[in-house]
């Protein structure tokens, strides 16, 4: 029998990653393991490190310059103090400076501590699995920044902590201080216990400097992993924390209904009650439940042009209920989007992890409103939905040193008749320190509900296919190549996630090689990429060759441009496309804070029309900061497209009004005393973290929402700001 295409692809690539396998290095040794004892005595939150607490804790003085260095002596001192007591880890820094009056330290919200400014803090891995880590950081003033960092899925920022912080600037640079509830951590059973912890220091200045406590050594596979062991930690807390929220809310509308001048009418008065609870039983374990949640105070979602895209655009979950354990929620098929639950009237939720076997499951039910995806090969529709429906969601993933399997189910019964279910296995597997493997293959089942009027292919019938993807990444200092293959039936769903693109088989390829020159550029890398989509009968969709450079520079800057030659499916013809993209970025001072802009110009798909235009696409954004108080912001984004309109000739002709433009201008004058921690819950969204080396080289495409991107390191911290 001769193999299949499809045999042949995945043979080749086992035998590529086999090859790599037998050529890895062994992985580097632990640093030396930290000694932590408990408190002599209080310590106050305040900035001030004279507190009887702090006398004989644990000091860590050896730091290492990871960004631009290799590792090398940090141009500046940094030391960490560590401790705990029977309720609390603390943490406390010195951080020197030569030149105070350059300290960025601007107030602002939660979460709006971005990497052009300092600040510094601890990375928890309580479970000493070398996989996930808590980021805890916050800049001088006390304003913090926390997220969850898993090495096989990166960086959510999405979960708010609860931790204190304050920060207080000296005359020889500036001091932070943190409280770290133990009931805001997961670990296992044990005394002592230990637990792996990096300290870190963002410096940015002529450049974006980074220190850590331990040496990083570009070209890995893992960040989480290089912590080192914190031991000594006894007597800790085994769980029992609850914590209740109820709510309560009234309202009353009236309105005029004779016109503006008669009296209002005032209708009936409606009000809600719910309630939130979170139980840790133990001190790995949370069980969470809501009944009528109140998402009232969730804050609104960046707006996003959404004119002349094939796909649906993508927001990210913002309410409390669905992000503990949020890192188990992410598999490489975005299986489960927990935004697809638009309207719970209750939910309960368990999450924690037994030796190496995590777990999360979660049961709703959906009260539905908001719109559908319905998704295609060549693009995505929507379909309005009121459909109330039980949802549940499960995932189990077994560690297996540096690497885990794991196993996803998923499913939605639509009241009414209907149903939605997933089920498959995902993995990833670390052959070296070098080499990344990463798989997922599922399995969904589906019965539409009978609502023709809504959609058409709600009429009843039966959907069953599967959805599969793998990829392998390859990362030294200099050379890394990054290779993925999708394959997604035409009858796959999952509408308990967010795949809005199925019917197709993708191959994807990039190589880079990275220099790095002293001078006013501190990296460079050049890449080339490869990408071809077809249908599942072998039609091309799209199909794309590119190459360019990418590079760090003075005033943290960074520089991405590259050409691309495309063929791409536009209804049921191919269409030729060649664009110039560009990505620039900097943050040349205290007061110009953050300037950046991105986009691209050339031909353009008129995708509603099926034909070729000029066009371009530009998103600038500015951030001025003329005091510590005052922060001024300015974002436009524009998008054009011209083409040649029929019966005018072959004169140019605007689509869309010169393109939509979405422009935005804010004045941010925080209220909140320096030094005083901001109120918990008013939290703006940080920008986007920069991924460590190649990963930030590559843009995740809205267009291709599925593509995994290698997570390469030869350039900033992945998962770091």
């Amino acid at each position: 029998m001769v193999p299949s295409a499809r045999f042949k692809r995945l043979n080749t690539l086992g035998a590529l990653v086999l090859v790599a396998a037998t050529l890895g290095a062994e992985p580097d040794p632990d640093p030396a393991p930290i000694g932590i004892h408990r408190a002599a005595g209080p310590i106050t939150i305040d900035g001030d490190l004279s507190d009887e607490g702090w006398k004989g804790a644990i000091r860590i003085d050896t730091w290492y310059e990871v960004n631009p260095g290799d590792n090398t002596p940090p141009k500046v001192k940094n030391v960490g103090y560590l401790a705990y007591d029977d309720k609390f880890f603390y943490a406390a820094f010195e951080f020197q400076d030569p030149d105070p009056g350059k300290i960025r330290a601007p107030l602002g919200d939660r979460d709006n501590v971005p990497s052009s400014t300092d600040y510094g803090g601890v990375i928890l891995d309580t479970r000493n699995d070398g996989k996930t880590g808590l980021l805890l950081l916050a800049n001088p003033r006390g304003i913090q920044y926390d997220a969850v960092s898993d090495d096989s899925m990166g960086e959510d920022s999405s979960p708010d902590f609860f931790w204190d912080a304050s920060g207080r600037i000296t005359r020889d640079g500036w001091v932070l201080e943190m409280r770290i509830p133990f009931s805001s951590l997961r670990y296992p059973k044990g005394n002592p216990r230990t637990w792996r912890i990096m300290l870190y220091r963002n410096y940015p200045r002529d450049y974006r400097y980074q220190f850590f406590n331990v040496r990083l050594p570009r070209g890995g596979n893992c960040f989480i992993c290089r912590g080192t062991s914190l031991r000594g930690l006894e007597g800790l807390p085994s769980g029992g924390h609850l914590v209740l929220a109820p709510y309560v809310n009234g309202r009353e509308t009236g309105k005029a209904e004779g016109g503006p001048d008669t009296p209002f009418v005032n209708g009936p008065v409606r009000g809600d009650v719910g309630l939130d609870v979170k139980w840790t039983p133990n001190a790995s374990t949370a069980l969470d439940a809501t009944l009528n949640p109140d998402f009232s105070q969730i804050e609104s979602d960046v707006a996003q042009i959404g004119a002349n895209e094939r796909f649906a655009l993508f927001f990210p979950e913002k309410r409390p209920f669905f992000l503990e354990g949020i890192e188990l929620l992410s598999t490489p098929i975005q299986a489960v989007y927990t935004r697809t639950v638009t309207a719970p009237r209750w939910g309960v939720r368990g999450t924690g992890k037994f030796g190496a076997t995590a777990y999360t499951a979660l049961f709703a039910e959906d009260d539905g409103g908001g719109r559908v995806i319905l998704p295609g090969p060549n693009g995505s529709s929507f379909a309005d939905q009121d459909l109330r429906s039980f949802v549940a969601v499960g995932r189990v993933r077994r560690d297996l040193g540096r690497s885990f399997v794991s196993l996803l189910a998923t499913d939605r019964e639509i009241r009414g008749g209907g149903h939605n279910r997933v089920l498959g296995p995902d993995f990833q597997w670390r052959p070296t320190t070098k080499d990344t493997v990463t798989g997922q293959l599922l399995f969904s089942d589906s019965r539409t509900p009978f609502r023709p009027e809504l959609a058409a292919e709600w009429d009843g019938r039966r959907l069953a296919d599967h959805g599969a993807v793998a990829w392998w990444a390859h990362s030294t200092k200099t050379i890394d190549w990054f290779t993925q293959y999708q394959d997604f039936g035409s009858a796959f769903r999952a509408d308990d996630g967010f795949v809005p693109q199925v019917g197709y088989r993708d191959t994807y390829a990039e190589t880079g090689y990275t220099f790095r020159p002293t001078g006013f550029l501190r990296r460079l890398r050049t890449f080339l990429i490869a990408d071809r989509s077809t249908e599942r009968d072998g039609s091309l969709l799209n199909r794309r060759f590119s190459f360019g450079t990418g590079m760090d520079g003075r005033w943290s800057s960074f520089l991405r441009v590259w050409y691309a030659f495309d063929r791409v499916r536009s209804g049921e013809v191919t269409l030729p496309r060649q664009q110039l993209l560009y990505i620039i970025q900097a943050s040349p001072s205290r007061a110009v804070n953050q300037i950046s802009l991105n986009g691209f110009v050339g031909q353009e798909i008129d995708f509603e029309n099926s034909r070729v235009g000029m066009g371009a696409n530009v998103n600038l954004s500015a951030t001025f900061r003329p005091s510590d108080h005052l922060e001024l912001g300015f974002n436009e984004a524009r998008r054009w497209l011209n083409v040649d309109a029929p019966g005018r000739g072959s004169g140019p002709a605007l689509h869309g009004q010169r393109g939509p433009a979405a422009r935005h201008l804010h004045l941010h004058l925080p209220r909140i005393p320096a030094g005083h921690r901001p109120v918990r819950g008013h939290a703006a969204r940080p920008e986007p973290l920069r991924l460590r080396g190649g990963a930030k080289e590559r843009i995740l495409q809205r267009l291709r929402p599925l593509r995994l991107q290698a997570q390469l390191a030869d350039g900033a911290v992945r998962g770091l700001r």
